[in-house]
C-alpha cells in the first residue's frame, strides 16, 4: 500500500507503561518539589545485547536513587539554549542541591575504585568559571572531597551559529555541564551506597548532579622492555612544569629510529605545545607536518595523563592555534594507546581569536591505530584529514585507520570526524559524551586532490555509545559511498538527530549504499536554528543533492522529541530508501515517520512497528513528492 498525505492521530501525552527499565519514560513538565525515597538508581545505559560499546564503567542516573534536592525535568519539547539544565541532562532529568545537607545517593551494582560525576556549578559573575567541592560518602562514611570546576562549561548567547557563542555571561546559556573524575585510593564492593552531599564547607551556590560512572580501574601497566621513557629526556611527573620538550624529543627519536617506542609513565605530564614534525622547508605560515612511524604507549588512560593549562590562542606554537597546544599531529603509521589528553579549550572559536584546540589531528595516513585514549576539553577530539592545499606534496588520506576504546568528553565541536576522503577506516567500541558537534562523522568534503577519486568511502562506526551531544548529531554521514553506522547506541541529543545523512556542508555526492543497521536511539531529535527547524531521531536531509541507497534496518527508536524517522525537504531527493525491521515507539511531538512537504523520493517499509506517535504512524505532508510504500505492522 502507498501512504500519501495520511495523518492518523493516536492521542498526545498517553503514558506508556513498562519503559522505566530501559530509561524510556517520556520527559514531563519541570518539577521543583523536593523528593526522597526513590528506589536504587538504575544503570543509565541498557541497550539491547550487541549494541553500543562494551564499556568498562557502569553509569547511574542520580534522579533514580534517593535524594533530598530538587528534581529537574525537561519540558515536553526539551527546550534547549535557555539555561535548560534538564534538557542537557541524561534521561532529561537531574537533581539540584541548593541547601546544606542536601544529597543524592545510589547503591552500586559493581565494585569500583574510581568515580566520574557529571555536574554543573555556577559560573563566575564575569565568566571564567568557579571551583568548588562536594562531599563523597560510602555507606555513611566520609570518603573525600571531589573537586568540581565550571571553567570549561557555560557558553552564552542566543545564536546557533557554531562560533557565535561567548564566555561572557548573559541571559541565555548552554553547555552547562562538565565532569569531575577521581581515583578513590581503595576498592568499594558492589552494594556500596554512595552519597554526594553538600556539606557546610562545600561552597557552590548550587549543584546540579546528573549521573555517576563507577569503574574498577586496573593498576598501571609496566613499561614494556622495548620502550624508552620520556623521563630519560627530562620529563618530570606531577611537578607542574612543561614537559613538552622531553615529549617531543622522545617522539622525534622514535621517528628517527633511535628508539623502538615512547613510554609515558604514570603521572600528570604538562604539555603546552602540539607534538609534530617541524617542517624543514617551512612551507606555509603554520607548520602542517605531523609525526610518522611512531609508537606511543602509556600505563592506562587513568594513569598516564597529558594536560594543558594555557588556552590555545595564547600558547604561541608553530602550528595553527585552531589545532591547539596539546595532543599530537599525525601523518602516517602511528600507534597511540592507553593515555589521556586533557586540553585547555574553553570555546569552539570566537571573534576575539579564542580557540579550543584539537586532541589528535593530521593526515593519519596508513597503518595508524589509536586505542584507549581519553580526550577531554578540546574543540574537537579527533579531526582526521588535511586539505590537499595543506602542502600538496604530502597529500595522503587516512586509509585503514582504526580507533577503539576511545573516551571523548566535553568538547566544543566534533568527537571524531573523518574528512578529506578518509576511507576503509573505523571507530569501534568507544564512548562519547557532551560533544559540541557531531560525536561521529564522515564528511566527504571537496578539499581533496581529485574530486572524482578522492571520496570518503567504506568507513564504519560500530558498537559505540554516544550520549548528550549538545550541538548537532550523534552520528552523521555527509556524502561518499559504502559508509555504515552499525550497532551503536545514541542517547539524548539536545537539538539534532541521533543519526543523520545529509548533503549540507557541500560534500561529495552520495553514491552506492549507505547503511544504518542494528542501532538503538533514545530521546533523540530536537529543534535548532532559532528553534525553527525540527529534526527526527533519524533524519535524511538531501539539502543540495540526492541521497540514494539509504538502508535503515534492525533499529529501535524510543521516546523521540519529534519524529522517529524524518525525510527532510531539500534540493535533492531520497530516491530508494529501504526501512525494515524497525521499531519506533513514542514520537512525542511528531510522527513515527514523516516526509516533509518539500521532500522528494520514496521509501519502502517492511516489518516496521510504530506506536505512541502524537501525529500518527506515517505522515506525508501536503505538497510532498515523497511516496512511502508498505506500512507499519498492525
Amino acid at each position: 500500500m502507498k501512504w500519501k498525505h495520511v495523518r492518523r492521530l493516536l492521542g498526545a501525552g498517553v503514558p506508556v507503561a513498562g519503559l522505566l527499565v530501559a530509561g524510556l519514560l517520556p520527559a514531563s513538565a519541570a518539577s521543583a518539589a523536593p523528593v526522597a525515597g526513590h528506589a536504587a538508581a538504575r544503570s543509565a545505559l541498557s541497550p539491547a545485547a550487541g549494541r553500543g560499546a562494551d564499556l568498562p564503567f557502569t553509569e547511574y542516573e542520580l534522579e533514580d536513587g534517593d535524594y533530598t534536592g530538587t528534581l529537574l525535568e525537561a519540558d515536553a519539547k526539551r527546550t534547549f539554549g535557555h539555561t535548560d539544565f534538564a534538557s542537557e541532562s541524561s534521561g532529561r532529568k537531574s537533581v539540584r542541591l541548593d541547601s546544606q545537607g542536601q544529597y543524592a545517593e545510589f547503591t552500586s551494582t559493581v565494585p569500583t575504585n574510581s568515580i566520574v560525576v557529571r555536574n554543573s556549578i555556577p559560573d563566575a559573575p564575569q565568566g571564567g568559571g568557579t571551583q568548588a567541592t562536594i562531599s563523597l560518602y560510602a555507606d555513611g562514611e566520609f570518603v573525600q572531597k571531589l573537586d568540581l570546576d565550571s571553567s570549561h562549561s557555560w557558553l552564552y548567547g542566543n545564536t546557533d551559529e557554531p562560533e557565535g557563542l561567548t564566555n561572557t555571561p548573559q541571559a541565555d546559556a548552554r553547555r552547562l555541564f562538565d565532569e569531575s573524575h577521581a581515583l578513590l585510593g581503595r576498592d568499594f564492593p558492589a552494594g556500596t551506597t554512595f552519597r554526594l552531599q553538600r556539606d557546610q564547607d562545600d561552597g557552590a551556590a548550587f549543584y546540579v548532579l546528573d549521573l555517576v560512572d563507577l569503574e574498577q580501574v586496573a593498576p598501571p601497566t609496566e613499561k614494556p622492555a622495548e620502550c624508552t621513557s620520556i623521563e630519560e629526556y627530562g620529563a618530570v611527573p606531577d611537578d607542574g612544569e612543561d614537559d613538552t620538550a622531553a615529549l617531543q624529543a622522545a617522539v622525534t627519536a622514535d621517528q628517527n629510529g633511535e628508539i623502538d617506542c615512547v613510554w609515558i609513565p604514570p603521572g600528570q605530564w604538562r604539555q603546552e605545545q602540539k607534538i609534530l614534525t617541524d617542517d624543514p622547508q617551512d612551507r606555509g605560515q603554520y607548520n602542517q607536518v605531523g609525526i610518522s612511524d611512531v609508537d606511543i604507549r602509556g600505563a592506562g588512560m587513568w594513569h598516564s595523563q597529558l594536560y594543558s593549562t594555557i588556552e590555545p590562542q595564547d600558547a604561541g606554537g608553530i602550528n595553527h592555534p585552531h589545532e591547539g597546544n596539546f595532543g599530537f599531529d599525525i601523518d602516517d603509521n602511528v600507534q597511540i594507546s592507553d593515555i589521556a589528553i586533557f586540553g585547555s579549550g574553553k570555546i569552539r572559536g570566537a571573534p576575539d581569536g579564542s580557540e579550543g584546540g584539537v586532541g589528535l589531528n593530521g593526515r593519519f595516513g596508513k597503518n595508524t591505530k589509536i586505542s584507549n585514549v581519553w580526550i577531554e576539553h578540546s574543540n574537537v577530539g579527533v579531526w582526521v584529514g588535511r586539505d590537499y592545499d595543506n602542502i600538496p606534496d604530502l597529500w595522503g588520506p587516512a586509509d585503514g585507520l582504526q580507533f577503539s576504546g576511545m573516551r571523548v568528553r566535553d568538547t566544543y565541536a566534533d568527537g571524531i570526524n573523518f574528512t578529506d576522503s578518509t576511507r576503509n577506516s573505523s571507530v569501534a567500541n568507544s564512548s562519547f559524551r557532551t560533544t559540541g558537534d557531531d560525536s561521529l562523522a564522515v564528511w566527504s568534503n571537496k578539499f581533496v586532490k581529485d574530486q572524482s577519486q578522492d571520496i570518503g568511502h567504506d568507513n564504519t562506526f560500530k558498537n559505540n555509545t554516544v550520549q548528550l551531544p549538545w550541538r548537532a548529531n550523534g552520528i552523521a554521514v555527509y556524502g561518499g559511498y559504502g559508509n555504515s553506522i552499525e550497532n551503536n547506541a545514541v542517547y539524548d541529543t539536545a537539538n539534532y538527530p541521533g543519526i543523520m545523512l545529509a548533503t549540507d556542508h557541500d560534500p561529495e555526492p552520495f553514491s552506492g549504499e549507505t547503511t544504518i543497521t542494528g542501532n538503538e536511539l533514545h530521546r533523540c531529535g530536537g529543534a535548532f536554528w532559532g528553534e525553527q527547524q525540527e529534526f527526527g531521531a533519524i533524519t535524511v536531509f538531501p539539502a543540495s543533492t540526492d541521497i540514494p541507497g539509504v538502508t535503515i534496518s534492525d533499529t529501535d527508536i524510543y521516546d523521540s522529541t519529534y519524529d522517529g524517522i524524518q525525510f527532510k525537504s531539500g534540493g535533492g531527493s531520497v530516491p530508494d530508501a529501504r526501512i525494515s525491521d524497525v521499531t519506533i515507539d513514542q514520537s512525542n511531538n511528531g510522527s513515527g515517520i514523516l516526509a516533509q512537504g518539500g521532500a522528494r523520493g520514496g521509501a519502502t517499509l517492511e516489518n516496521v512497528t510504530i506506536t505512541g506517535s502524537r501525529d500518527g504512524d506515517v505522515l506525508v505532508e501536503p505538497g510532498s513528492q515523497f511516496q512511502i510504500t508498505g506500512g507499519p505492522a498492525e
